[in-house]
């Protein structure tokens, strides 16, 4: 005869050893976060060299549309109608309302300002 517990109990030794790896990837996940946070990753030397379109794609399409039409975040499209290039550049660069502060580079945020007042 089969014991019928069986089945359950190696379910169960699976579902244990997943979830010791899993936690373990996230560690080091989350010391590699960690050290982008500081600097050390290559994020930041990527987005330093990236045009204002390639940084759009990379940060700002999540909540602004793959057409600048808005989604979570408001439609880009005629915010130079708005806003000066020195406004957009401060939002960019210190956040506003639910965006983050940090999204783009302050040394590419008159760049990507003047880009964005261009939008129509």
């Amino acid at each position: 005869m089969k014991n019928p517990v069986m089945p359950y109990i190696l379910i169960f030794a699976f579902g244990i050893v997943a979830m010791f790896l899993i936690s373990f990837k996230g560690l080091g996940d989350a010391e590699q976060l960690a050290a982008e946070r500081e600097g050390g990753g290559q994020k930041t030397e990527e987005t330093a060299a990236a045009s204002p379109e390639e940084i759009y794609q990379k940060s700002c399409i999540g909540c602004h549309g793959d057409q600048y039409q808005g989604a979570v975040g408001p439609a880009l499209k005629g915010v130079g109608d708005h806003l000066s290039q020195e406004e957009i550049a401060n939002v960019l660069v210190n956040g506003r309302g639910a965006m983050p502060p940090g999204m783009v580079p302050a040394d590419k945020a008159d760049e990507m300002a003047a880009w964005l007042s261009e939008l129509k």
